[in-house]
């Protein structure tokens, strides 16, 4: 009866046979279609790159003023950009500018490309049911997968670089604004819609002048968990090469240096926060103005 109390399951060999062929197959492709691959993604790295020098050359005071007018155009609070400014000084008192910087070039990339990609996603799942159950279990795996397993394929396809770490973060992190733009899109009122139709519009004329400013601030939303996800898989994808605030967490890890770790964690915090609260106070503004045009 020991069949009853012990799991069928395959015998050492058998499994071992199993996971060498994947593996074998998956080097066959990396080896066939890798360079091919890279030569795709080439246009990206080199605007990851000219971005990021853009970033280093520009001089910090200036720099500063540029993140406070974008802070103070998308909130329009002068609390929250003396508070924006005061830490970056910090920032770069301690000696953490350039790393800052290069962690802003690839964030904003990043945020950018999953912006770009997301939410055209969401959109296509708001407007097929078929399309939602496809996508929506990929999300589901994207979301739950541990995030040292992305870097097991792209690095084993692209090597260790920026490319390979810009593409595992927008693995990690693009799943949140698909998924809101999808809801915020299903959310829009039904009769706003039978309103918008009475009066003549095409698909396309409903989707950009109703349904996407109405389903706003969820899209931010999302967009704004895309950014903090992104934070977050920056100290991971300092692994495979990613330059920034991520590598010296990583070696004050390996060093037990806990003063350079807290201070880097502590820029990571900021960045986070700056992010964070620019992104949320622009989405009520828009509600807020949005309400007074309903109203």
């Amino acid at each position: 009866m020991s069949w009853l109390t012990e799991f069928p399951q395959l015998s050492r060999r058998e499994l071992l046979t199993v996971r060498k062929t994947l593996d074998e197959a998956y080097r066959n492709f990396s080896r066939e279609y890798g360079e091919q691959i890279e030569n795709f993604f080439d246009p990206l790295l080199s605007f990851l790159v000219w971005f990021e020098k853009l970033l280093l050359a520009t001089p910090w005071w200036l720099m500063i003023g540029i993140i406070l007018a974008i802070t103070h155009f998308a909130a329009r609070s002068y609390k929250l950009s003396i508070g924006v400014g005061l830490s970056l000084l910090f920032i770069g008192v301690f000696g953490m500018w350039e790393d800052t910087m290069r962690t802003l070039s690839i964030i904003t990339v990043c945020t950018m490309l999953s912006i770009f990609l997301g939410i055209p996603t969401g959109i296509a799942m708001s407007r097929s049911n078929r399309t939602q159950s496809i996508v929506t279990p990929i999300l589901d795996v994207m979301q739950t997968m541990p995030a040292f397993v992305y870097l097991i394929p792209v690095v084993m396809l692209l090597g260790i670089g920026k490319i390979p770490g810009l593409i595992a973060v927008v693995i990690y992190a693009i799943p949140p604004v698909i998924r809101l733009t999808n809801l915020g899109i299903r959310l829009v009122d039904k009769e706003v819609l039978e309103a918008a139709e009475s009066y003549g519009v095409t698909s396309w004329q409903r989707l950009v002048n109703v349904q996407l400013p109405l389903a706003m601030p969820n899209i931010m939303a999302g967009i704004n968990q895309t950014i903090m996800m992104a934070l977050a898989m920056v100290v991971i994808a300092s692994m495979i090469g990613v330059k920034g605030l991520g590598q010296p967490v990583l070696q004050s890890i390996t060093n037990q240096y806990f003063t350079q770790g807290l201070l880097n964690g502590l820029a990571i915090v900021v960045l986070a926060i700056i992010f964070d609260r620019v992104s949320q106070a622009y989405a009520k503004r828009s509600q807020v103005h949005l309400g007074g045009l309903n109203d």
